[in-house]
């Protein structure tokens, strides 16, 4: 397929010379040909001249699920790819929420098989206990060669620490990477919501911060002792982001995400009783926020990840306390980022990550590969149930202001605009 772009304003912060350029970009059988104030049109060539149209390398999410295999009536693999591409992403890691479980290695090739020849690319992440009980490790060696990119027990705690000591120290002869997601149960309990104010004020059992920078503590005590690879996905309290800044200063190889809506909201949008904004973990407040967002641009805080979660409208709409934890964040991603932070950042954001999960990182350059993201960065506009393309509609972002537009993504010689 031969694409060519019409005065595409590129963000790449990386590469000086062609940095808030204006260019016409000239792509052919997936390799960038050409980069050029202007490029006659060749013959058998899609012309793409969106009003406002800039470009960035392609985008990656550290963290989604979908719902196939088991769960296809939420998100198949198809249309998770398909929304992920029209949302800008090019490269997604698909977290082990399936049923079966992808703790064996013809399991990852089934979601590799299934994720073949679309225009974003799927990296399953492997069950790091065998269905994600946390008693025996699973083929961690097997299921890497497989093309699994990392190991987690998707929003479940490693309960026991002797068992992430073990998986921490047997993953070094393969460098593989180890997730542990930061939740101690036990001091979590019964609680659904950020244990604070709003949680006394709704009678609602809270979940204390400590909850989460317990189990962070511990994972970074074992680390220290075993060595080896660790990211810390999802984190929500500032204290997280305190202990995590302070083992990198000791030289330990750890690592850690943040979901977007927890830059967002805070549990002041609980009131409601709306279960969208029922979360893991759960939406704290303003302090954690405002430290979230502070962590990720003095690099405490790693990369961002939408933590795209469809769930049913029925696991959805009932009791608060009842409802399923979870909310679809693809499509709002990019909106909700720049409102936050200015273009050049929120760009590096949306690109950062990949290399984590040994991944090689796109490189905008004639010759290259074709790997790019297409949007506008100024268009307004809300976001509305009428606009997701999701199967699942269960959004906290629905009725929000968001700025920017995506127009999709170019990548593996396919364009989903």
């Amino acid at each position: 397929m031969n694409i060519l772009l019409k005065s595409a304003k590129i963000v790449c912060p990386e590469n000086k010379v062609l940095h808030l350029k204006k260019r016409d970009i000239l792509i052919r059988k997936g390799i960038v040909e050409k980069i050029a104030s202007s490029i006659d049109s060749p013959s058998n060539t899609k012309i793409v001249d969106y009003k406002n149209l800039h470009v960035s390398v392609g985008w990656f999410d550290s963290g989604v699920s979908f719902g196939e295999p088991g769960f296809e009536e939420r998100e198949t693999i198809a249309n998770g790819l398909y929304v992920a591409g029209r949302s800008g992403f090019t490269d997604v890691v698909l977290n082990p929420n399936t049923n079966p479980l992808p703790d064996t290695s013809s399991n990852v090739v089934f979601l590799k098989d299934r994720s073949k020849e679309r225009s974003t690319n799927l990296y399953p992440l492997g069950s790091l206990t065998v269905k994600s009980e946390g008693k025996d490790l699973a083929e961690l060696f097997d299921m890497k060669n497989a093309g699994a990119v990392a190991f987690y027990d998707f929003k479940k705690q490693i309960s026991n620490p002797n068992l992430l000591k073990i998986a921490l120290l047997y993953a070094q002869n393969f460098d593989g990477l180890v997730l542990s997601y930061p939740q101690d149960g036990q001091i979590q309990g019964k609680g659904i919501v950020h244990e604070g104010e709003i949680s006394t004020l709704m009678g609602l059992k809270g979940i204390p911060a400590l909850a989460e920078e317990l189990q962070i503590s511990r994972d970074l005590f074992i680390l220290e002792y075993t060595g080896g690879k660790l990211h810390i996905p999802t984190i929500s309290t500032a204290n997280s982001v305190k202990l995590i800044a302070n083992a990198k200063r000791k030289g330990l190889d750890v690592s850690c995400s943040v979901a977007i809506h927890n830059l967002v909201f805070t549990d002041e949008n609980l009131k409601g009783f709306d279960s969208n904004y029922k979360v893991s973990p759960p939406l704290r407040g303003k302090p954690d926020t405002k430290a979230l967002i502070k962590g990720l641009k003095d690099g405490s805080v790693d990369f961002i990840t939408t933590d795209h979660l469809p769930i049913d409208i029925e696991e959805k709409r009932v009791e608060f306390d009842n409802a399923v934890d979870g909310t679809i964040g693809l499509e709002s991603a990019f909106g909700s980022l720049n409102q936050i932070f200015d273009l050049e950042e929120t760009i590096s954001l949306l690109t950062k990550g990949r290399e984590r999960f040994g991944l090689e990182p796109p490189i905008l350059k004639e010759g290259e590969k074709a790997c790019l993201t297409l949007f506008d960065p100024s268009e307004e506009t809300t976001f509305t149930k009428d606009t997701i393309l999701s199967t699942s509609k269960n959004s906290m972002f629905l009725e929000s202001q968001l700025k920017g537009r995506v127009f999709g993504v170019i990548n593996n010689d396919q364009i989903s605009v």
